[in-house]
């Protein structure tokens, strides 16, 4: 547990927002925030009754909130991305099952130097990635110990990844971002009986491991309403000669008016810790827009 406090200490100390420099308070023209912040709201229904053709009732809620924070001064820009979403489904005489989970923090500090550190800006960054709710194997029972599914493999920080890296950004325009350096990634499972799924020990709460990692992000506006926003993040740790983690996020997003919009999401995941196979996902939703900010 003082792993995971000390993982807590690293983040919170990355996220707090750093005051400008005295010189930069001074004219407050040379310091401002970019902010935004939505939440979408979707529902999906389909009832059927006495029906020749046939069919399965059902109804899926979700809801998310998305937002991007930027500080901006004359030698600094902070960073600071959050993502949550959680989604469930209920089919006919089924119960409620979980679809859509995701918590996701992100923040990173750059220095805006001048010469080589203006076009390569030194960046300290981390971020965590989990979930809300228990999840469960509806399919079959990947521990092997002869029960039924379905079978728990997944809760709050089981598992959790906390990344931090250290090394230099390149970002010629505002949509175009690539990062480069030296990372560290920790693994975290909390609950004991799961540590087995994620490639730890029974004993093992944290897996620690040094590498390289990059990152590069892409959010362009391709056509009006329409906005695309990638982010492909890779760790290669120094002890693994094999392929590094990938974790590839895309999202379209287009908005039909002021308040109605959709979105369609594709992740590929791949880490031989949990599996020696790449690990898609795919969400479209239709919902009602937010913007809070």
């Amino acid at each position: 547990m003082l792993k995971i406090k000390n993982l807590f200490v690293v983040f919170i100390g990355i996220s707090t927002p750093l005051q400008a420099a005295p010189h930069g308070l001074a004219d407050t023209t040379q310091v401002w925030w970019k902010r935004s912040l939505g939440a979408r709201l979707s529902a999906t229904q389909a009832s059927f009754s006495h029906w020749a053709e046939g069919g399965l009732s059902a109804l899926a809620l979700s809801g998310a909130i998305n937002g991007t924070f930027e500080r901006l001064s004359p030698a600094w820009r902070q960073l600071y991305d959050i993502r949550l979403s959680l989604g469930v489904v209920k089919q006919d005489t089924l119960e409620l099952r979980k679809a859509e989970d995701v918590i996701r923090v992100a923040a990173s500090l750059q220095y805006r130097g001048d010469g080589f550190f203006g076009l390569f800006n030194p960046t300290l960054s981390a971020d965590v990635r989990t979930q809300f709710a228990s999840g469960y194997n509806y399919t079959k029972n990947p521990f092997g110990d002869g029960r039924q599914p379905p079978v728990k493999v997944s809760d709050l920080f089981s598992p959790a990844i906390f990344n931090q890296a250290l090394g230099l950004t390149y970002q010629p325009d505002g949509w175009f971002r690539q990062r480069l350096g030296v990372g560290a990634k920790e693994t975290v499972v909390l609950l004991e009986r799961l540590r087995a799924l994620y490639g730890l020990a029974p004993n093992q709460t944290v897996r620690f491991e040094v590498g390289v990692e990059s990152r590069t992000e892409l959010d362009r506006q391709l056509f009006e309403n329409v906005r695309l926003k990638s982010r492909l993040g890779l760790f290669g740790a120094f002890n693994k000669p094999d392929l590094p983690d990938m974790l590839w996020e895309n999202l379209l997003e287009m908005q039909v008016n002021s308040w109605l919009g959709t979105s369609l999401e594709v992740v590929a995941l791949y880490d031989r810790d949990i599996s020696r196979r790449v690990q898609l996902k795919e969400v479209f939703s239709l919902g009602v827009t937010i913007k809070l900010i």
